[in-house]
């Protein structure tokens, strides 16, 4: 089943449309729930989160803009909520960042789940395996692959991810190489949720610091990143962030133009 019929299946008709990328507006135990049901009855769905930076490459990149439309998206991280504010008058119900998402839904569900990793290096994959093991004991978790790896073996690693044929596939290889990664290989025989989590394994592994809980409540975490990481970090953040938001403001004038051009006038 197609991206737009499980919408409709579900009831998803609550998306605001971020730079032209839908994504869901929903409480966060009702994506847990739903989440929930997507594995209880098979139901085949990509997931991943949109927040400024993979929006901003979305914009410019129409093949990985195109994958996106087949995924079932969350809102991550302040930028999508000034850009509904924006748009739409409010923000989001709540954060759903697959940093601190995935793991709690890990936690929360009950039935127990085989959960695949690939991504990162094997050293944090491997450590990130062991966190989530010890965080959510009713699950299997099993690390696939490392995220370096050749055309040449990419046959092998899905061979062996359709052989497991997880309940979820966690998917660690930055945007958009994970999101198209997902979008050309992985299908009903692999899996039933594949979910695009970037830097997670590296996060859970400890390799990368987190931000302090207070940055995070303040909702100042890309700050903290870009303190601990301003030569890759910066363009993303201190160039990409007002870009975004000035996407977005272009995308309500050209909403607002659109509705003026629609409204009957008195004079035809």
């Amino acid at each position: 089943m197609n991206m737009h019929a499980t919408r409709a299946a579900f009831g998803l008709d609550s998306l605001k449309m971020i730079l032209g990328i839908p994504v869901l507006a929903i409480r966060w135990n009702d994506a847990i729930a739903l989440l929930n049901r997507l594995l209880a009855e098979k139901r085949f769905t990509k997931v991943s989160f949109l927040n400024a930076h993979n929006a901003n490459i979305a914009y410019t990149d129409p093949v990985f803009a195109q994958a996106l439309d087949d995924f079932l998206i969350l809102p991550d991280g302040i930028g999508v909520d000034l850009a509904a504010k924006l748009l739409y008058g409010a923000a989001f119900p709540d954060n759903l960042n697959g940093t601190d998402f995935v793991p709690a839904f890990l936690q929360a569900s009950k039935r127990p789940l085989t959960v695949g990793l690939l991504g990162a290096t094997r050293v944090n994959a491997e450590a990130a395996s062991l966190k989530l093991a010890a965080l959510a004991v009713q699950h299997s978790f099993v690390v696939v692959h490392d995220g370096y790896f050749s055309a040449a073996q990419e046959p092998e690693i899905i061979g062996r991810i359709a052989k497991l044929r997880p309940d979820m596939l966690l998917v660690a290889m930055g945007v958009p190489r994970q999101e198209l990664w997902i979008e050309r290989h992985i299908d009903e025989r692999h899996c039933t949720l594949p979910v695009a989590v970037g830097a997670l394994l590296d996060f859970l592994s400890g390799s990368v610091p987190r931000a302090p809980l207070w940055m995070r409540r303040l909702r100042l975490e890309w700050l903290f990143r870009l303190a601990v990481e301003p030569g890759r970090l910066w363009r993303r953040y201190v160039v990409g962030n007002p870009l975004f938001l000035w996407r977005v403001v272009k995308q309500k004038w050209s909403r607002g133009a659109e509705a003026a051009a629609d409204a009957p006038g008195e004079f035809r």
